[in-house]
């Protein structure tokens, strides 16, 4: 609804309750016929309330009717305010602004959208059944590893010997470790 404030979300909701209330048993105006309050969304001081409506049946080719349902909110904006005031007994009543709630028509876009995806997956799963590899059906190879007579076990590598051919990988002489711990 609003922002962090608990007391900004209960006079949203408030407010949400109030408007449409009065749309719908005070206001007798043809132009806001099929008008629905979405959300309100108030101001953390309080001072603004921002109204999201939609009209019912609007399936966006009725850009005059929504201008028109607009122009009745603006214009009826003066007594909602009153109403909202009176009822939530507040000592200022926040400034009420309208604004389109374009979310329910992008919602039937989407999902129009998500039909068409659908219906496309549907013939792609009904193809598959039907289709047949090009190739191989496993097209990975899959060679035998190959046998070598090199065995890599031994650990000393030419690194590891004195020049003499003696391995000092494990030099463990008293005289290294003194070294070591000076």
């Amino acid at each position: 609804m609003s922002g962090t404030n608990p007391r900004a979300v209960r006079i949203a909701g408030l407010i949400k309750r109030v408007v449409a209330q009065s749309l719908e048993r005070e206001l007798h105006d043809p132009r806001l016929a099929g008008v629905t309050i979405t959300d309100v969304r108030v101001t953390n001081d309080m001072q603004i309330a921002r109204i999201f409506w939609t009209q019912l049946g609007d399936d966006g080719k009725e850009k005059g009717q929504r201008r028109r349902a607009a122009q009745a909110l603006n214009q009826a904006k003066g007594r909602l305010r009153s109403h909202v005031g009176h009822k939530a007994g507040l000592r200022l009543t926040p400034v009420l602004e309208f604004k389109y709630d374009d979310v329910p028509s992008e919602a039937t876009e989407i999902e129009d959208i998500l039909t068409v995806a659908l219906k496309r997956d549907a013939e792609l799963a009904k193809a598959r059944e039907t289709a047949q590899y090009a190739g191989d059906a496993d097209p990975y190879r899959h060679d035998e590893p190959k046998n070598d007579d090199f065995d890599d076990t031994d650990d000393i590598d030419a690194d590891d010997t004195d020049t003499d051919g003696t391995d000092e990988s494990n030099d463990e002489t008293p005289e290294a470790d003194a070294h070591f711990m000076a």
